[in-house]
């Protein structure tokens, strides 16, 4: 299989260390989790520790200002960006050295679905292809036929879109997929478990039921407990779609597998480097190296979101649904690869070792190999031994 390699130049954005990146490490000398900051130094990047002052990532994430509060804790240095990358991938990895973590701990991990025009369409062809990916193919040109393929102009719940609604009742062509597409109420679902999530550098699991499956590459808000969005990440929702295209009430064994929910390589908090209209206009790309050769590039442009970020924050999150530890929240991706990777007619599914690679200039790259989850480490770690580390580590 593929080895795995990370290194600064390909992991940071753009301009380098110069926002406000922070990150988790796992620290083997404390058999426990580190909040650090990532900062220029002499040479190249540093790793901060800075968990004395905040012990979880949720912590830092709900102070006023999480972008100055990283700057003005110094921390302790622990090595050097490029030591901890090469140390990340499983690949002999050496287990008495740091190694970078998905950069969540206690928020909720939520995702939104069928955001975009095209992940709209896809998803009421997932739906009526009943999980066949032949089929698919008829379908999509069936349903562009009859309403056009683009949607990004409605404005969710206006009246033009619900008078297109009752246009597809008429004919028979309704869909569940298209109710949360260009109705009044997003999709919001729990992806995973707080502390579940995955990392840049290992492996992000696909469950072996499923035969039709592809990445979800997406922007990821950082939400504080009150709601406010202070940063953003990137995400893989690595989907399921033959799961889910059997039937909807099948999502929560769709995206919720052990490692399908891949998260990193760091929250950038905004400041004056980064604010979240940058975000809007962010263009994430997509790249898929296959084991045997095959390459896939896709894009997703913020810019056609259909929903802003901050309607999603607000759905997610208010006066009906509480986070006291905060949340983040996947937004959604315009990808939907239907190029056929095999045999005409079957579209795109992963194999197992794909290597994928998600990225924007302002918030460097999601690297993740593909694997079946029964394979991928099991997740041992959750919050009630977090807890235990830090107070057995005296930071709480």
């Amino acid at each position: 299989m593929t080895r795995l390699k990370l290194d600064s130049a390909t992991t940071l954005p753009r301009d380098g260390a110069r926002g406000a990146l922070a990150a988790r490490i796992w620290r083997p000398e404390v058999s426990g989790p580190s909040i650090v900051a990532l900062r220029p130094q002499a040479g190249g990047v540093g790793v901060f520790d800075v968990t004395r002052a905040y012990p979880t990532m949720r912590d830092l994430c709900e102070s006023p200002d999480p972008a100055r509060a990283l700057a003005e804790e110094p921390g302790e240095l622990v090595c050097s960006l490029d030591e901890l990358l090469a140390n990340t991938p499983p690949d002999g990895r050496d287990e008495g050295r740091p190694w970078l973590l998905a950069p969540n701990d206690l928020q909720a991990i939520k995702a939104a679905g069928v955001t975009f025009a095209i992940s709209m369409l896809e998803r009421v062809i997932e739906e009526r292809a009943k999980g066949d990916p032949a089929a698919a193919n008829g379908i999509r040109e069936g349903i562009v036929a009859m309403v056009g393929e683009d949607f990004s102009k409605l404005v969710p719940g206006s009246p033009e879109a619900m008078r297109l609604k009752q246009t597809l009742i008429d004919q028979g062509a309704w869909s569940q997929y298209l109710e949360v597409g260009i109705g009044p109420d997003a999709e919001i679902f729990t992806k995973a478990p707080p502390m579940s999530a995955v990392g840049t550098g290992v492996d992000g699991g696909l469950h072996p039921m499923s035969t039709w499956n592809n990445p979800e590459p997406e922007a990821v808000l950082v939400v504080s407990s009150k709601g406010r969005i202070v940063g953003a990440t990137l995400g893989n929702d690595i989907n399921l779609r033959d799961v889910e295209g059997r039937s909807a009430l099948l999502l929560a064994k769709c995206k919720d597998n052990n490692a399908s929910a891949t998260v990193g390589p760091f929250f950038r908090f905004f400041d004056d480097t980064f604010s979240i209209e940058d975000l809007r206009q962010a263009e994430l790309t997509l790249v898929v190296e296959g084991p045997e050769g095959y390459r896939l590039e896709g894009h997703s442009s913020l810019a056609k979101i259909s929903r802003s970020f901050e309607d999603l924050a607000g759905q997610m999150l208010g006066k009906h649904h509480q986070y006291p530890d905060g949340a983040i929240l996947y937004t959604g991706t315009l990808f939907a690869p239907i190029e056929d990777r095999d045999a005409p007619g079957k579209g795109f599914t992963h194999k197992i070792g794909d290597i994928v690679t998600i990225a924007t200039p302002w918030l460097g790259s999601l690297v993740n190999r593909m694997q079946h989850t029964d394979k991928c480490p099991p997740w041992t770690f959750g919050a009630s031994h977090l807890m235990r580390n830090l107070a057995r580590r005296g930071v709480l």
